[in-house]
């Protein structure tokens, strides 16, 4: 049985959570709350999970391979963004760059996962 908190981002068809493989799930964990202020809840040895407004996701141990799907993160402020990104320790795989509709880099972070973000 769901809660009402949970019930509230649910959407029918939508993309409701996403599942990362860590090497290291330690690091990958300080990455994010450095970044993005995520906060994880541990689940055994193997498997912590973050909660956010629109989606949750968590991560769990193995070796991650370079994918084809771009998970893109918002930013109200897409320079402070980048450099929280840099300061935990990710590598910018392409600086802030203008396109229709806004900004948005992309960075690679400690398990080499490439990810974006964007600002309008």
């Amino acid at each position: 049985m769901t809660n009402t908190t949970t019930q509230n981002k649910l959407k029918h068809e939508q993309i409701q959570y996403i599942e990362f493989l860590s090497k290291d799930l330690q690091e990958i964990k300080k990455f994010y709350t450095a970044s993005f202020d995520w906060n994880f809840t541990d689940f055994g040895p193997d498997y912590t999970a973050f909660e956010g407004d629109y989606i949750d996701g968590g991560f769990t141990t193995g070796t991650p391979a370079k994918g084809s799907i771009l998970i893109v993160l918002y930013s109200k402020d897409i320079e402070s963004t980048l450099k929280k990104v840099i300061n935990a320790g990710g590598i910018i795989a392409q600086d802030i760059f203008s396109f229709p509709g806004g900004k948005r880099f992309q960075f690679i972070d400690p398990d080499g996962n490439e990810l974006a973000v964007w600002s309008e």
